[in-house]
């Protein structure tokens, strides 16, 4: 998919990987809906975007991916702003075992919500055009990190959702293909005070083994890949993104 003219609606916006994936989008020519619980931030990144690309292609919603009602209305918003939406990327998510509901309710249901939603509005058998869905994994999702059980199983979810839903099955019923982006260590605002992200303090020596040679890399790499994947990804297919290196499409045996 060419994402020039195509209008993308994008969770977790406000800041960090998802400002990145929003500002890469509308320079390649997409039109933009931020979604975002940080209004404060959601309104300044409006405002920077708008100046810069026009107040014409660019829309901030208020949006917490836990509250299903609003994050409805994100969608219809955006579709009563843009006319349609080609691209969801469902890209909130937290790092706290700590507050481990939460964190799967924003990293888990919340993607679940995003795709159910894309499928509701974008599907062709609902009366849309189909489209795209992207959701954030990580490389947790492969190797889970023993000191964060809890996030590493929210986001091995991720994957096993993606590629179900991904299936030429689904793809034939809704039109919507549905890919996964998997990043390493991202310069982010995910970990910020590690200590109260563990479930528990005596975890930290876990941490610092699991994080070791993990590298980092900058969110607009990241952005940079998820512009790749659009392009050339095929629905079903999940991709890592890590230690600055091009995005690579994880292969899984055939069952």
């Amino acid at each position: 998919m060419d994402v020039k003219g195509r209008v993308a609606l994008v969770t977790g916006a406000a800041t960090g990987i998802g400002r990145s994936y929003a500002e890469e989008l509308m320079n390649h020519g997409a039109k933009v809906s931020i979604c975002d619980i940080n209004a404060e931030e959601g309104e300044k990144l409006y405002h920077t975007l708008a100046s810069r690309h026009g107040k014409d292609r660019v829309l901030f919603c208020q949006c917490d991916v836990t509250d299903y009602p609003q994050f409805e209305e994100a969608f219809k918003t955006t579709i009563a702003t843009f006319g349609h939406i080609d691209i969801v990327i469902n890209n909130a998510g937290i790092m706290n075992d700590r507050f481990w509901e939460l964190e799967v309710d924003i990293n888990l249901n919340g993607v679940i919500r995003g795709t159910l939603l894309a499928q509701r509005f974008l599907g062709i058998d609902k009366g849309g055009r189909g489209g795209v869905v992207v959701n954030t994994g990580s490389n947790v999702s492969f190797n889970p990190y023993v000191s964060v059980p809890i996030y590493s199983a929210t986001k091995a979810a991720i994957v096993s959702l993606t590629r179900a839903f991904g299936d030429q099955y689904h793809v034939g019923l809704t039109g919507v293909r549905v890919i996964a982006i998997c990043m390493g260590a991202t310069k982010s605002n995910l970990v910020r005070d590690v200590s109260k992200q563990l479930l528990s303090p005596r975890y930290e020596d876990a941490w610092r083994r699991d994080t070791a040679n993990s590298g980092s890399q900058t969110s607009e790499h990241v952005a940079k890949s998820l512009i790749h994947v659009l392009s050339s990804g095929k629905s079903g297919s999940v991709w890592l993104v890590e230690h600055g290196q091009p995005a690579r499409e994880i292969t899984f045996s055939k069952h």
